[in-house]
């Protein structure tokens, strides 16, 4: 790794940007002179008064649209309660970063200060043509009396009196930490809060949006992301706040924005008191801010061009059709050596790149185990627990890896750290990951039962990721599931793998296909939906068990449909393949089409289109590989209108070609109209077409 380290003292003043020589960094500057702190690339530049390395913005510039927010508070942007002046100059280190596996070439900026017995540091990112400042903090030292005190506290218990003066207002806000404050002039912002969900096992709506108008009275909102327009001028901004979802969070206020007119912070660092060291820098939240550009579509790109720099993936690695037997719901009944060669061998004929063993390859049984008695505390005291059980695999895992590359399919395990004092023993569970590289080079884990209760369990279980990962070249990836637990969600520590979204089964009757859709759909707006392992399930289990006339049962839908939702995610075939009739493997010749382009479309990006699945309406995905190019993919649900204008992210007044790939759809070319509708023709309810798109003119 390339880098260079420049330490600033004032009242020197020294350009930092003549020292970043290389090409592709060339854009990404910090300079400080005369006080005054530049951070910025050829998009986006905000500037800070130095005070000390306590940074109080100044404005933010929008270089492409030739706009300048000024601030109209002279306050610091971040604060910490009894934290409030600094001591000392302050110290400023840059840092080049280039050629990593696992991040994009950006430039990092480290600011540090001491604000009495708290030091703070904030890492800053910036990117090469994205118009976002992302920031990180840490903090060293021990906190004041006063934040001790405050600690915990929430929104719970407002003041409903009147408000008669500004210090009315200040009252509580000062007791709260914040990573950061826009302090914008104007009084027409209007705002979007985009709240999340994650333990899908109980959660069935992913994304909450909440519009909120600015007021002089606080208003206190929950999300990772807050979308701000101005009515006036048109500029619009975004905040994702790096974090897991709020009602996760440690060290949460209950909130996540506080905002006003003059005043949008983003509060909660995920920090306690008590979590601080006087030694070690303990690693807190961040946030990212954006520019949300001229359109809706241009915020929702840089949105996303940022999101793919944080975790680039890589096609041999990232991209995969996953096979997991556990969602027949046996459990670990079935495993054994000959039972996954024979599943091998139906999932090759099926088409499937990747096939995952799940609990029940290991000697010792965790809590889901069907065998009685099962537990997954004190994992660490047995030193055998993860070997492979030699019941099931007499000869270990050999057999089923050579099975496994001769079908050209890859093998993946289950795996559960121990989540004992917070993750604890961390060291041994990641030596155990990279024993089973090493011996057997197995890539690809699930990693489930996780609780993240504390701070020191964050830290320790990063520690086990960052390690795998750091021994194994990177080539390692994580499923990390996030349907039970407190875990780390969509926004935090993402840059590992991708997510696990749910665990549907038909023996409940909680798997719905227009259910799964909608999820994806949802949260494809605001996460890169190549990034989650989306599920489809044997339709043919339990049918049965669906209520007489359920028009949405998933026997009412071809399971080239059903597969057909997955495919602008990572594909899960939740099923045990020996399972299938012999008509399901009719779905091997979409599978096979769709290997040849899923590299290709996920190299898009990816966005909704349409309305939102309810099971009988229009509906899809837009892949936005080029601004003249890309791909949709288009679902008729259960409704009678065989022809649909959809609202599509495709430029107005422009033509169209469709060339079909895939599913019911027909070559043809259309008019985008004003509102960027363009009109698809399907056959027959619950059917579906993939295009290739080209813009004519």
């Amino acid at each position: 790794m390339k880098r260079t380290l420049l330490f600033i003292t004032l009242p020197f003043c020294l350009i930092l940007s003549s020292r970043i020589n290389a090409q592709s960094l060339q854009s990404c500057r910090a300079s400080l002179r005369n006080d005054t702190l530049v951070l910025e690339n050829d998009l986006i530049a905000r500037r800070f008064r130095w005070n000390n390395g306590q940074l109080i913005t100044l404005n933010l510039t929008d270089k492409k649209r030739k706009q300048t927010l000024e601030w109209v508070s002279k306050d610091p942007d971040c604060a910490f309660p009894g934290h409030t002046s600094p001591s000392g100059k302050g110290e400023l280190v840059t840092r080049q970063i280039q050629q990593q596996p696992n991040q994009a070439d950006h430039l990092e900026v480290s600011v540090t200060t001491r604000l009495g017995t708290l030091e703070v540091r904030r890492v800053f990112r910036i990117y090469p043509s994205i118009a976002t400042l992302s920031c990180t903090f840490y903090l060293r030292g021990k906190a004041s009396p006063e934040w001790q005190q405050a600690a915990g506290q929430s929104a719970a218990g407002l003041d409903f009196r009147n408000i008669e003066s500004q210090a009315d207002l200040n009252k509580r806000t000062g007791a709260l930490p914040s990573m950061d404050k826009l302090a914008l002039a104007g009084n027409h912002w209007r705002v979007r809060a985009i709240e999340f969900a994650d333990m899908t096992d109980r959660n069935n709506t992913l994304v909450t949006e909440v519009p909120y108008n600015l007021y002089r009275q606080p208003g206190f909102l929950k999300g990772n992301v807050l979308w701000l327009t101005d009515g006036l001028s048109g500029s619009s901004l975004f905040i994702l706040k790096e974090s897991p979802v709020s009602v996760i969070q440690l060290a949460s206020p209950g909130f996540d924005f506080l905002v006003k007119n003059g005043s949008v912070q983003t509060v909660g660092a995920g920090i306690l008191p008590t979590d601080i060291s006087e030694k070690d820098w303990v690693r807190g939240y961040g946030y990212t801010l954006g520019l949300g550009g001229s359109s809706e579509l241009d915020g929702l790109l840089t949105f996303r061009s940022y999101q793919d720099a944080n975790r680039p993936r890589r096609a041999d690695r990232d991209e995969m059709i996953m096979m997991n037997t556990w969602g027949d719901r046996n459990k670990d009944t079935k495993i054994k050596e000959q039972f996954i060669i024979t599943e091998l061998q139906k999932a090759a004929q099926l088409g499937v790149s990747r096939f995952q063993i799940d609990d029940g390859w290991e000697l010792g049984k965790s809590m889901n185990s069907a065998t009685p008695g099962g537990s997954s505390e004190a994992i660490w005291k047995n030193p055998k627990y993860w070997t492979p059980d030699p019941e099931r695999f007499p000869n270990g895992l050999k057999p089923v890896i050579d099975a496994a590359k001769k079908l050209n399919i890859e093998l993946g395990l289950w795996f559960s750290p121990s989540v004992d004092s917070s993750f604890n023993h961390w060291a041994k569970d990641a030596k155990t990951l990279i024993g089973l590289y090493t011996q057997y080079g197995i890539r690809t884990f699930k990693i489930d039962l996780v609780q993240i209760n504390d701070k020191t369990a964050e830290v320790n279980f990063r520690k086990f990721l960052d390690t795998v990962l750091a021994a194994t070249n990177y080539e390692v990836i994580f499923n990390m599931d996030v349907t039970a637990g407190r875990r780390n969600g969509y926004h935090f520590m993402n840059e590992y793998g991708n997510l696990f979204l749910e665990n549907r089964y038909t023996d409940w009757t909680n798997y719905y296909p227009y259910w799964t859709l909608r999820n994806l759909w949802n949260l494809s707006k605001y996460v890169p939906p190549q990034n989650l392992q989306i599920e489809f399930l044997n339709k043919w289990r339990n049918a049965d068990k669906y209520p007489v006339g359920d028009r949405f049962a998933p026997a009412n839908y071809s399971f080239d449909y059903l597969f057909a939702i997955t495919m602008m995610a990572q594909p899960l075939a939740w099923f045990e393949a020996t399972g299938l009739p012999d008509e399901a493997f009719q779905t091997t010749k979409l599978i096979q089409k769709y290997r040849i382009n899923q590299t290709q479309m996920h190299a898009g990006q990816i966005l909704p289109i349409g309305d939102e699945p309810s099971g009988k309406g229009w509906t899809g995905f837009q892949s936005i590989v080029t601004d003249r190019e890309g791909f949709l993919l288009i679902f008729r649900e259960d409704t009678p209108d065989g022809q649909q204008a959809i609202h599509t992210w495709l430029p107005a007044g422009k033509r169209v070609s469709l060339q079909p790939v895939a599913g019911a759809g027909k070559a043809a070319e259309g008019m985008i109209s004003k509102e960027g509708r363009l009109s698809i023709t399907l056959p027959t309810a619950n059917s579906f077409g993939l295009y290739r798109y080209k813009v004519l003119n």
